[in-house]
C-alpha cells in the first residue's frame, strides 16, 4: 500500500463552549442591511455537525488523494462511527495498520478503497486484507 495521506485524529469538544455569534438574518450577496448589525442566537458547530457524540471524532488530512471528493490537505473530518459504511461513502479505514481517507467501492469480486485523485491507485481489499473501517466521513470543514 502506497502512504498517500496522514491523519490525525481528535475528538470533538463536549462542553458549555455556549458556542459563536449567530445573526439573526440571513446574509445578503450584496449590500449588508444596517438593521442586521446585532446578534440574536449563538451557533454551536457540534450540534449541527456532529450527529452521535459518543460515535464522533475529527481527523486532520494531509495529503491530496481525495482533492475530487472536495478533501485537501489540512482540512478537518467529521467522522461518525455509528453509521454504516456503504457503497459510495468515503470512510476512514485501516489498511495493513495505516489510517487513510478514501472511498469505499463494492466490485465484482468484493471491495476496494478509491482514492478521487488519478495520481493515486485504488486499493484492493481482499480476503486475507488487514483492514477495517473505522468510521463514515459525514462533513468536511476547510478554509477558502
Amino acid at each position: 500500500m502506497e502512504k498517500d495521506d496522514r491523519l490525525e485524529v481528535f475528538r470533538p469538544e463536549q462542553g458549555e463552549g455556549g458556542g459563536l455569534p449567530l445573526a439573526e438574518s440571513n446574509i445578503q450577496a450584496g449590500f449588508p442591511s444596517p438593521a442586521d448589525d446585532f446578534i440574536q442566537n449563538r451557533l454551536d458547530l457540534n450540534e449541527h455537525l456532529v450527529l452521535h457524540p459518543a460515535a464522533t471524532f475529527f481527523v486532520r488530512v494531509a495529503g491530496d488523494s481525495m482533492v475530487g471528493a472536495g478533501i485537501a490537505d489540512g482540512d478537518i473530518l467529521i467522522v461518525d462511527r455509528s453509521l454504516e459504511p456503504a457503497d459510495g461513502r468515503v470512510v476512514i479505514a485501516v489498511v495493513s495498520g495505516e489510517l487513510v481517507v478514501k472511498r469505499l467501492r463494492r466490485t465484482e469480486g468484493g471491495w476496494l478503497l478509491a482514492a478521487e485523485n488519478d495520481g493515486y491507485p485504488p486499493i484492493e481489499i481482499g480476503e486475507e486484507s488487514d483492514f477495517e473501517v473505522w468510521g463514515v466521513v459525514t462533513n468536511v470543514i476547510h478554509r477558502l
